[in-house]
């Protein structure tokens, strides 16, 4: 574009305000943060300039690396165990992103500042953008690999299985309750700024090792606009800190950001590059030793610690329990092992742990195989039907668990379970963090100050209580995971495309109802239920039944 075409365009566009002047408009969003309204500033011209020709360049690149994986036969030399994972992942990942296109338009009218206004635009035009690219590279898997059932219905996946309905909630965070809490805070301070390090930087390089170099092309592509969001989010989060009276729900909504995305991308991630790669050099970084580079060192220490001289409370308490999690709680270990667990409740096909899994886990994690070993032996042993049922029905010593009401990620750390009766229900959470958003932070007042815009965490938030009481066969088919045959079902707990070592729905039959753990936690009396819960903290690692009293 010359000068004079842009100089021009600029022009035109300024007549597009932002402030409309006949008429007064109304409030769609509400917040309970307060702002002053800055001075406006047009960067527009720049943006002409340069960033579609960017954008334009980048598409270019992602669409020719995948006729580049077409041709180079990508897809015959991929390891499968890393794209049977990849069902999830893509089935997920476009639902945050186009949310997030989705929650640029709460801040339209909620921070008064032209200049951030113009840069939500252009975020709200790169996150339809992500989701759009991603969504074409889970097409080009369905397509092309070797086994695409699962990835053709997953635009269903994400909201009614029993890991996909955990995403969904992720998403939704980003557009729902206070426009400020919602689409700043979660969205553009924690999770971009945070967590798509390992998200968009450390997946594809797992990709990369277990002959995937597509799966990169697109999300750095995708993690090249993050920096752009960051500012954004960065911006709104000094005008809020400009009032004193914003301070005490910006360490809310830091503690509740921090600790969701926490719970959702760490397990969804961490189980992805730890369980679903094939890669097991002795010198590639572990999931832990990843998150302790980029999230603790770069994102805490580097971004959140420095907030503090503007008289902000960071929750360092919570981050550091966030690492003791991943290191000494076993927590991605705990998720993977659940995933597992429900197989027959997905829709991708999840490989056994080999020996050589087994040494590389031992070498990262010292003593991963005491605690974890045995179950993933009993895991491979029970993969092949041969009369038993499936491993969650089996006797491997693991007590199945009971949902978080807030992140919806099961309390597999057993220790830190803790309950709470809300509206006439008794609620499990998977960590006291947790059950303070939902009992304290996601409320009408907090900490007596009126916040009616913060919203409320409602619904049915437990995958098991949708089906209580079902025929595990019946569930499948009611999901829609059952291959083209009609009995065959989507998922397996092995690799093997063999017909006569595949699992189908005559196998589920002959198994006990499903049965949801709240459902029955609220059968109970006021003492059963305190007896159920000192019981259950002992559990664990691994899932384990508490050890019997003496």
């Amino acid at each position: 574009m010359s000068r004079q075409s842009v100089a021009k365009a600029h022009e035109k566009i300024q007549e597009l305000a932002w402030e409309p002047l006949y008429h007064e408009p109304v409030s769609q969003y509400g917040t309970d943060y307060t702002f002053q309204k800055a001075k406006k500033k047009d960067p527009l011209k720049q943006v002409l300039r340069s960033y579609f020709p960017m954008q334009e360049e980048k598409d270019n690149r992602v669409y020719g690396a995948s006729d580049g994986a077409i041709r180079g036969n990508m897809f015959r030399q991929v390891q499968e165990r890393w794209l049977e994972w990849q069902k999830l992942f893509l089935s997920i990942i476009p639902l945050p992103e186009i949310s997030a296109a989705r929650a640029m338009p709460l801040l339209f009218r909620t921070v008064p500042n032209p200049e951030l206004h113009n840069g939500q635009a252009i975020q709200m035009i790169d996150e339809v953008r992500h989701s759009t690219i991603q969504q074409n590279l889970k097409r080009l898997y369905m397509n092309n690999y070797i086994d695409p059932a699962g990835f053709n219905n997953s635009l269903r996946n994400f909201q009614n299985d029993y890991c996909g309905t955990i995403g969904r909630q992720f998403a939704e965070g980003f557009i729902t309750g206070d426009a400020i809490t919602a689409a700043s805070i979660y969205l553009t301070i924690v999770a971009e700024t945070a967590f798509t390090n390992t998200l968009f930087v450390a997946m594809p390089a797992e990709a990369a090792a277990n002959g995937d170099y597509l799966l990169p092309t697109v999300f750095h592509s995708v993690q090249s606009d993050e920096s752009r969001h960051i500012s954004n989010g960065y911006a709104t989060l000094l005008m809020a800190l400009s009032d004193e009276g914003n301070h005490q729900l910006l360490e809310r909504d830091l503690r509740y950001a921090w600790w969701n995305n926490h719970r959702v991308v760490d397990a969804a991630i961490g189980t992805f590059i730890e369980y679903g790669t094939k890669d097991r050099r002795k010198d590639r970084e572990s999931y832990a030793e990843m998150w302790r580079r980029w999230i603790y060192d770069d994102y805490y220490r580097s971004y959140l610690v420095p907030l503090e001289k503007y008289g902000l409370v960071i929750p360092h308490d919570l981050i550091e329990e966030a690492w003791n999690q991943i290191w000494n709680k076993g927590y991605v270990h705990e998720v993977a092992q659940f995933f597992c667990t429900g197989w027959l409740a997905n829709y991708w096909r999840m490989d056994p742990m080999t020996d050589k899994d087994f040494e590389w886990f031992e070498y990262k994690y010292p003593g991963w195989y005491d605690k974890y070993g045995k179950w993933w032996e009993n895991y491979s042993r029970l993969s092949i039907p041969n009369g038993h049922n499936p491993i969650v029905f089996e006797d491997v010593d693991y007590q199945y668990p009971h949902r978080c009401w807030v992140c919806m990620v099961p309390c597999l750390v057993r220790e830190d379970m803790v309950m709470a009766e809300v509206d006439g229900q008794m609620r499990t959470y998977c960590h006291e963090a947790c059950r303070w958003t939902d009992v304290e932070a996601f409320r009408p007042t907090f900490q007596g100050r009126e916040t009616p815009n913060m919203g409320q965490l409602i619904g049915k938030r437990e995958w098991e209580t949708l089906y209580h009481g079902w025929n595990w066969a019946d569930v499948v088919s009611d999901m829609g995971y059952v291959r083209d045959d009609g009995k065959t079902m989507t998922a397996q707990p092995h690799l093997n495309l063999d017909p006569k070592k595949m699992w189908t729905l005559d196998h589920l039959r002959r198994c006990p109802p499903l049965q949801s753990p709240n459902v029955l936690l609220n059968e109970m009396s006021k003492e059963e239920q305190q007896a159920f819960h000192a019981n259950y903290i002992r559990g664990g690692p691994a899932g384990r039944f508490p050890p019997a009293e003496a």
